[in-house]
């Protein structure tokens, strides 16, 4: 019995060692998110799944729209113009992350909500130009009757995760 367990061991000890070794150095805070697909036809889209290791700081970003920042409650921009309210969203969630310590590469999930599902196309677009060469995060993708305010076409969530400061 004490040589099968020490067989068992010696098994789960190897196999930790060799996952480790294939495993990309973290950085000195320990701290490492990696993507991964397993789909063919994921990849360029969309990661299947992201893990986090030590997260230092997760930063979760209410639906981000075309709300005109400036304006009054509900005001929109790009009003029929889904692409421009993509980019104008986009736009505004880099600003918020860049206020948190974060850019488009720490985007670890995105959901993007819009209202006439022929956008899909567009709002792929919009995204990987607006991740910028950066990895692709995990997405959703959903199509629904209306968002907060009339006239808007898209809405994105994200959450993103970085090493501690």
């Amino acid at each position: 019995m004490r040589r099968l367990a020490a067989t068992c061991s010696a098994l789960i000890l190897s196999t930790v060692l060799v996952a480790q070794a294939q495993t990309p150095s973290a950085s000195s805070s320990g701290f490492e998110k990696k993507n991964y697909n397993y789909s063919e036809w994921t990849k360029g889209l969309f990661s299947e799944v992201v893990t986090v290791i030590h997260p230092g700081k997760m930063i979760f970003l209410a639906g981000v729209g075309a709300e005109d920042e400036s304006g009054g409650r509900g005001a929109i921009r790009h009003v029929g113009d889904f692409a421009g309210q993509c980019r104008y969203a986009y736009d505004k969630i880099k600003r918020l992350l860049a206020a948190h310590g974060a850019t488009m590469n720490d985007v670890v999930k995105v959901v993007t909500y819009v209202t006439d599902v022929r956008n899909l196309p567009e709002a792929g677009k919009c995204r990987t130009e607006a991740l910028g060469g950066a990895p692709q995060p995990v997405h959703t993708f959903l199509n629904i009757n209306q968002l907060a305010w009339p006239g808007m076409l898209v809405e994105v969530d994200v959450i993103a995760a970085t090493a501690a400061p």
